[in-house]
């Protein structure tokens, strides 16, 4: 079974990722599905849609839940009937759950050059740190759209904007984190934030 990756940021939050190699079948074989998901996946257009959605109960498994575990509010963000806290993302061939005590939200992207063209419609105060002409420009850009991603998760409000609301500071790759802040309805949200790359992605993660 393709788990990835297993890491804990602190004592009460885990990380799994997963690399989607399997096929649709074999995802789907092993699990077991309530009628409403079983309704969703078929419904997919996009097989590797299908193949993240299958991924993440995979994951689910490997935290001891099962699909009738997980539930979701009316602003789509999903919930564990025990409680913690669950954040889920996949872009096409890994997926990730974040599981804690807290508040948390996570992301994984892939770094693309097209996203250099949609910069302007997520990035406003970070330009004022950001070099264009610079080697890691893509994988920053990346790393602020994960990270904004994420605070969206977790936040769950309709009617936040990237650009607007959220602001990340100016960071180092290697460094793996950053403070982000959510600026909305003068109120100000204070986040640590995290990422790492693996295999041409990005995954960034928030806790509370």
């Amino acid at each position: 079974m393709p788990l990835y990756k297993t890491f804990t940021p602190n004592s009460q939050t885990t990380v799994k990722i997963w690399k989607i190699t399997e096929s649709y079948d074999d995802l789907m074989r092993p699990i077991s599905l309530k009628p409403e998901s079983l309704e969703r996946v078929l419904g997919m257009k996009s097989e590797i849609h299908q193949r993240g959605f299958l991924s993440v109960r995979h994951l689910l498994a490997e935290f001891g839940y099962t699909d009738i575990d997980l539930f979701y509010d009316a602003n789509g963000k999903p919930h564990l009937k025990d409680g913690k806290y669950i954040s889920i993302t996949h872009s096409l061939t890994f997926s990730a759950i974040i599981v804690s005590e807290h508040e948390v939200g996570i992301d994984i992207e892939m770094q693309r050059e097209k996203i250099k063209i949609i910069a302007h419609k997520f990035v406003d105060y970070e330009f004022d740190y950001l070099n264009k002409s610079a080697e890691d420009y893509i994988k920053k850009l990346t790393v602020i759209w994960g990270i904004k991603e994420s605070l969206y998760k977790l936040f769950a409000t309709p009617g936040m904007l990237f650009r607007e609301h959220f602001l990340v500071v100016p960071f180092m790759l290697e460094d793996g984190e950053t403070i982000a802040w959510i600026d909305y309805e003068h109120k100000k949200y204070r986040y640590n934030t995290y990422f790492l790359e693996f295999e041409d992605f990005t995954c960034a993660y928030v806790t509370t």
